[in-house]
């Protein structure tokens, strides 16, 4: 098993292999429908974000993600706990050509934790789960390796990629930030609810929900869940819905080639208008202006 010691050499080796397999800026993902790869050349300025349940793993560069008033800075060799949707503005704040931020982002359901935790007799988190980070240890350092490697072995992938993926999680728990992630999967309190509410909002973003609807799931009175909503992801349940409305109907335009029209539609916006005003604040630019910009800067 490799120790702290090894640590300097086992970074190099991983950043050479993530590097490869993300060969230009950008989402890069991989055989793996958990696993994708991040790759960054050059700072960038703040941008809206969905932050999917999961750990980010940063081998180089530096972000930073702010959730209203509340910032979080990632360096390399940190690794990032998500412990439920989120909506910060992220910003890649160190990166170069030469040097290049890069990141593996391992996407992780609440039930996959369940079954881990099942045999984990250490005792329920805290509750307090906002964005968390902490140094990435030579053996989790180790274990992300070897599934960058594996993804070169497609016979051995669906046998063996499991059990890292395992592995990884059982040494995240087993860390300083076990307690932000057991805290969503055990027991009852309110991270849990709220967790179960922003499931509901994620699945649901296109349908008319309404607040006492996820008041009764989360088992709250109405003004308790948009008070206790707001202080763990800074925007109310309603506003949440609508930013994760609006990231959709961005992705439909941007890779699917819809209009803005179209795009607002599927997303549950009767008002192709409203639609525009409110993607406009959101990004900063209407969304034809906004699509173009960011195909022009892909290309």
């Amino acid at each position: 098993m490799p120790t702290d010691d090894d640590l300097q050499p086992l970074r190099e080796r991983t950043i050479a292999a993530a590097l490869a397999r993300a060969p230009g800026d950008g989402l890069h993902a991989t055989a793996l429908p958990w696993l994708r790869l991040i790759r960054a050349s050059a700072p960038a300025h703040p941008v809206p974000a969905v932050y999917e349940p999961g750990l980010v793993l940063v081998l180089q560069g530096r972000k930073r993600a702010q959730l209203g008033e509340r910032v979080v800075h990632y360096d390399a060799m940190q690794c990032l706990v998500v412990p439920m949707t989120m909506l910060p503005r992220g910003q890649v704040i160190e990166a170069s050509p030469s040097r290049p931020y890069v990141c593996m982002r391992l996407s992780c359901e609440t039930q996959a934790l369940t079954e881990l935790l099942l045999e984990d007799d250490a005792p329920p988190g805290d509750g307090d789960a906002s964005l968390h980070v902490a140094p990435v240890t030579a053996p989790l350092l180790d274990a992300a390796l070897r599934l960058l490697q594996l993804l070169d072995s497609p016979q051995d992938l669906k046998t063996l990629a499991p059990l890292v993926q395992r592995e990884i999680l059982y040494r995240v728990l087993t860390g300083p930030l076990g307690p932000r992630l057991r805290s969503l999967a055990q027991g009852d309190g309110v991270a849990r609810r709220l967790n179960r509410v922003i499931e509901q909002l994620t699945r649901r973003f296109a349908e008319p929900l309404s607040i006492d609807e996820l008041a009764e799931l989360a088992h709250m009175s109405p003004s308790t869940l948009h008070l206790r909503f707001k202080q763990l992801t800074a925007l109310s349940p309603l506003q949440f819905q609508k930013n994760l409305r609006l990231q959709q109907a961005r992705r439909l335009m941007l890779g699917d080639g819809l209009d803005a029209a179209s795009a607002a539609h599927r997303v549950g916006y009767e008002s192709p208008s409203q639609f525009s005003r409110e993607y406009r604040r959101l990004f900063g630019a209407p969304p034809r202006e906004d699509i173009s910009l960011l195909r022009n800067t892909a290309g």
